[in-house]
């Protein structure tokens, strides 16, 4: 085995103990670098790898770094993405485990569902309008297996893109009755408004974030499908959520998204 792989490896296994154990570990850019966004994609395909050797099934994709403010605290002038899993949606619990967390917060997010493949070489605006079966809102609970959120780009992309756990509104709008980048957005914390934004906040649209995705994850050999979720940026800041509090995200012309967390477990 190569140092480099060695060094992959290593990344793989401390992000995978962390989630295992429920104990955030320190950061991976000791080994990796904090710039070095293939080697921590590499690391992602790899937590991937196991995820799916164990029984998980993708669901779909995450963007994160859609915001310009927070590329440019990571030093970096694009997005990233993670991997969704079905296990990962807790849209029909009456209440979100924090069992299943360790550092969470929530923003709330325009979901895309799609109707066909996104896998040609040409793909453009009107490419990934057309593949959209409909919107939803959504609130992501990002989470993060490095202790204290201390991240750079490469802690990030290699931990999943701080995936956690998602959950889906029951509004579903085409296209044809929803554009995205005209949204509002308010999110509140019991009651208390605690994030507000809008579409243009996504890449100037949430539509363009999700181009950047397909195009993105053809280039990495693992196109975007019919029938996935994309959850495709955050529309507003984070808010870090504990058991008890209650979010509500609306979105103008497209609905509402809750959760209520909990400290229990499932039943």
């Amino acid at each position: 085995m190569s140092q480099h792989e060695q060094i992959i490896d290593d990344a793989t296994d401390r992000l995978c103990n962390a989630a295992e154990k429920r104990e955030p570990c320190s950061p991976v850019r000791d080994l990796l670098g904090s710039t070095d966004i293939v080697s921590a994609y590499e690391v992602q395909r790899r937590l991937t790898q196991r995820r799916l050797a164990a029984g998980a099934v993708v669901s779909g994709r995450k963007i994160g770094l859609t915001s310009p403010a927070v590329q440019k605290q990571l030093g970096v002038d694009q997005p990233d993405f993670g991997v969704l899993f079905a296990d990962m949606d807790v849209s029909g619990l009456a209440e979100v485990p924090t069992s299943r967390l360790l550092q969470p917060k929530a923003e709330a997010e325009i979901a895309f569902v799609l109707a066909t493949d996104l896998d040609a070489d040409d793909l453009d605006l009107a490419a990934v309008r057309a593949a959209v079966a409909y919107a939803s809102p959504a609130l992501e609970i990002v989470d993060s297996r490095i202790a204290d959120w201390d991240i750079t780009i490469a802690d990030t992309v290699a931990d999943n893109a701080s995936s956690g756990l998602y959950v889906l509104g029951d509004s579903r709008l085409p296209l044809k009755a929803f554009e995205p980048r005209e949204a509002a957005m308010r999110m509140y914390a019991d009651d208390t408004l605690v994030s507000e934004g809008n579409g243009a906040a996504c890449l100037g649209d949430p539509l363009n974030a999700l181009l950047w995705l397909a195009r993105t994850a053809r280039g990495y050999g693992e196109p975007l499908r019919a029938g996935q979720v994309v959850l495709s940026g955050a529309l507003g800041p984070m808010v870090s959520v504990s058991p008890g509090v209650s979010v509500l995200a609306e979105i103008t012309n497209l609905g509402t998204v809750t959760a209520t967390f909990t400290d229990k477990d499932p039943s």
